[in-house]
């Protein structure tokens, strides 16, 4: 099937028995085969039906299409046709619609040059993720599929959004796609938007069609903060979503900005803290932020800076969770080396035990960041100002053996991957607690705290107990604060002996 974006002719389309002729050659079918004969009678029927209601060829949509569907079949020569295959005539039509576009006898401007080309391009990159079978050919038919609803919606391709690929996921289709019609099972309309939104991200990725900013939203309001935070703050996406979802679910208990008070704004506080108590703070921050940027735009008041109340935080309070340095072992005890995700889960729990990293500093490691000459790991933190640090010997061991022996072959520049196709980067740091929680399971290990951040609090609490100072416990997990590494002073107890004070009334300790 051609996807060309074709361009008007000017010369009038030739007799009907010529584009005939020529549609059916475009089919590669045999002009006495079965399948020919049924293509010709339904283009030579609706070509028939075209020049009784005096519609010209180049003025041809699939309104056009629909209404020869619906028509009362009263042509001469033609008979009247059940529904279910006046159905199957309308696909016929449709193939021979899409033949009159890429012929430029029906004008359409789809916004997209060379469509074929990028087609080709993204299967060849379907092939490079070594996908199965049957998730490899999901994504070239549903590429295909998403281009030919396109040109028979007469989208354009830079109009692309999260609406238009819904309505495609749900469309009852009748697109000219040799594929299968009927009714759309419940992970039909699934399957259809991640194929169309995969296709489309590939095509923004090589600049074919414009990028979708993230912080696009329909409230005015909303938009210019998100855009605000990502230009002049300097705010991660993954940040800018966090706030985004939170002053979303506000919204519609606050009404317009200019029509706020302080009570709506309490009121819609405490109601929302009470679903997630434990992110109280977080979104006290995020409310003064949202209302500071309103402020300064004027329109609201700066009074409202004070309506909502502050949260206190005893951080201080609790003792860092942590392990001693014989359970940390175990783990690492625990995890094989039998199979190639397993190579790769230990070299992730090394560098967690040996280096503290955090979840997303591992998820977002790429393979030049390592410097095998000099034995030094470069990682980007929260700061996302770049810090070397050294590297192991056992962990260089285990990063070698996972590059050497287990790491796919992908053009993927991350350091781990996905051990399943498609070989793409993990997705979230959650994927690397998974990790953790799997190698706790798989070495019968109970009681230590889950999640990937407890080598962090470890590494810190084991070093102190050694020997080691704040000042080194901070560079090494590479605090931008001093405050944020003294949390780990509680842990130091031979320290906290030598300064507590007795008791009134007893003895010292």
């Amino acid at each position: 099937m051609s996807f060309r974006a074709a361009r008007l002719r000017v010369e009038d389309p030739p007799s009907h028995d010529a584009l005939l002729t020529a549609f059916l050659s475009s089919l590669s079918l045999d002009e006495r085969s079965g399948s020919a004969i049924l293509f010709g009678a339904a283009a030579r029927h609706f070509l028939h039906w075209m020049e009784l209601h005096g519609i010209a060829i180049r003025t041809i949509d699939d309104r056009t299409v629909r209404r020869f569907e619906k028509h009362r079949c009263r042509c001469h020569r033609y008979s009247a046709q059940q529904p279910v295959y006046k159905a199957d005539i309308a696909a016929r039509v449709r193939r021979f619609v899409r033949f009159l576009e890429d012929q430029g006898y029906v004008g359409v401007d789809d916004g997209i040059d060379d469509l074929p080309r990028h087609l080709a391009d993204y299967f060849d990159g379907i092939d490079r993720l070594q996908l199965a079978q049957g998730p490899a050919q999901s994504y070239r038919s549903e590429a295909e599929h998403f281009a030919a609803w396109l040109r028979i919606a007469r989208r354009q391709w830079a109009d692309i959004d999260d609406t238009i690929i819904d309505q495609y996921g749900a469309h009852d289709c009748r697109c000219p796609v040799w594929r299968k019609r009927g009714k759309l099972v419940a992970s039909g309309a699934k399957r259809r938007r991640r194929g169309a939104r995969h296709f489309v991200e590939f095509l923004r990725d090589r600049g074919v069609i414009p990028s979708v900013e993230l912080v696009s939203d329909d409230d005015p309001h909303m938009a210019a903060y998100l855009a605000w935070l990502k230009q002049h703050r300097g705010a991660t996406d993954e940040t800018i979503r966090r706030y985004r979802a939170d002053i979303r679910r506000l919204a519609p208990m606050l009404g317009e900005p200019s029509q706020w008070d302080a009570a709506v704004l309490r009121r819609a506080f405490q109601q929302r803290s009470k679903e997630t108590p434990g992110s109280a703070s977080l979104l006290v921050t995020i409310i003064r932020s949202y209302i500071r940027f309103l402020v300064v735009q004027g329109i609201c008041r700066p009074a409202l800076l004070h309506a909502i109340p502050s949260v206190q935080r005893y951080r201080l309070s609790t003792l860092p969770r942590h392990v001693n340095p014989a359970t940390i072992e175990q783990i690492i005890g625990a995890c094989p080396t039998d199979r190639p995700v397993e190579v790769r889960d230990k070299a992730i729990i090394l560098l967690l035990a040996r280096l503290g990293l955090r979840a997303g500093d591992i998820r977002d490691m790429h393979l030049d960041d390592i410097d095998w000459r000099s034995g030094h790991l470069t990682v980007k933190g929260k700061t996302r100002r770049p810090d070397r640090l050294p590297l192991p010997q056992d962990v260089g061991d285990a990063i070698l053996d996972y590059i050497a022996t287990a790491r796919p072959k992908t053009a993927d520049p991350h350091l781990f991957v996905r051990a399943q196709a498609p070989f793409r980067s993990f997705r979230s740091s959650a994927e690397i607690a998974g990790i953790v929680a799997r190698t706790h399971e798989r070495g019968g290990i109970e009681g230590v705290p889950t999640g990937s951040h407890i080598f962090r609090h470890s590494l810190a609490t084991n070093l102190l107990r050694a020997g080691a100072g704040l000042e080194s416990v901070g560079t090494i997990l590479r605090h931008s604060s001093p405050e944020t590494t003294a949390i780990y002073a509680k842990v130091d107890l031979p320290m906290l002996m030598k300064i507590a004070q007795p008791w009134p009334g007893e003895p010292s300790c």
